[in-house]
């Protein structure tokens, strides 16, 4: 398998959990990381980590302000499956940057909209006891057992999805959740840059790996006006990743960040 440092922070394949020590701030916890030895689960010779493992690694980075990367965004009203899909990636996705910040109300607000964004797609009774247990968990500011339900929520939501052969709408969920994590980490390594810190974003196969998804999705999920502009967005951000030969600029960093806040907020814009 091809050696490649991986970010996807929120794309739940599998449920294991790896604990790695948080290093202090300023350590060099990224050269300490092997990508070879990085569970997850391999799709098409690409490793795709576990939400709760990425977290993991990132811990390793120090204690960035987490707080000061939620965002508390009132969710679109849609019946647009593939929209719904794609903001219930980004909600959870948002759940795990309001676990790191342990933001007992965030967490509260956003185990709503999960709840809420499963009865729209028709999956609340799968989704509900792993929300519940999100809201009982947030009580307790019990952060562990609320990273393991909404890694889990996620995890039910494709699989449930996969049986229901809506296949292009569980990789929607993946996307969504992708954007959003590369978008927070991409501002938190803009704030404390160092070349070993941005390595984390060279993610090329991963990359390659969404648009071949995206290509083979069905044409009406291909052709939806957001997921032409996530695949040219996603192009742009490979070229980035590509230019990258000799590590990655601030800027470049910064370039990838725009690419996903201007895709997020298509995700998020209420038409």
């Amino acid at each position: 398998m091809n050696r490649i440092l991986f970010l996807s922070i929120f794309v739940g394949l599998t449920a294991t959990t790896l604990h790695l020590p948080a290093a202090p701030q300023g350590t060099k916890g990224v050269e300490e990381f092997d990508p070879q030895a990085f569970p997850g689960k391999v799709v098409d010779d690409v490793v795709v980590p576990v939400p709760s493992e990425v977290f993991s690694v990132l811990d390793k980075l120090g204690e960035p302000n987490w707080r000061t990367e939620l965002r508390k965004q009132e969710l679109p009203t849609t019946s647009d499956r593939t929209k719904l899909s794609l903001l219930f990636g980004y909600t959870v996705a948002e759940g795990f940057v309001a676990v790191q910040a342990e933001d007992k109300e965030a967490v509260k607000d956003l185990g709503r909209d999960v709840i809420s964004l499963a009865k729209s797609l028709g999956l609340s009774k799968s989704v509900l006891p792993h929300a519940q247990s999100i809201l009982d968990a947030a009580d307790k500011s019990n952060w562990s057992a609320i990273r393991k339900e909404f890694d889990q929520t996620q995890k039910t939501v494709r699989d449930t999805m996969e049986q229901m052969k809506d296949m292009d709408l569980s990789q929607c969920v993946s996307l969504g959740g992708w954007l959003r994590g590369t978008a927070s980490v991409t501002s938190v390594v803009k704030k404390s840059f160092s070349a070993d810190r941005a390595e984390l974003l060279n993610q090329p196969m991963l990359v390659e790996h969404f648009v071949g998804k995206i290509e083979g999705m069905p044409a009406g999920t291909r052709e939806h006006d957001v997921m032409r502009s996530i695949r040219k967005g996603l192009g742009s951000v490979l070229q980035q990743m590509e230019g990258a030969v000799d590590g990655f600029s601030k800027d470049a960093v910064s370039e990838i960040g725009k690419t996903c806040d201007g895709l997020l907020a298509e995700i998020l814009a209420k038409k």
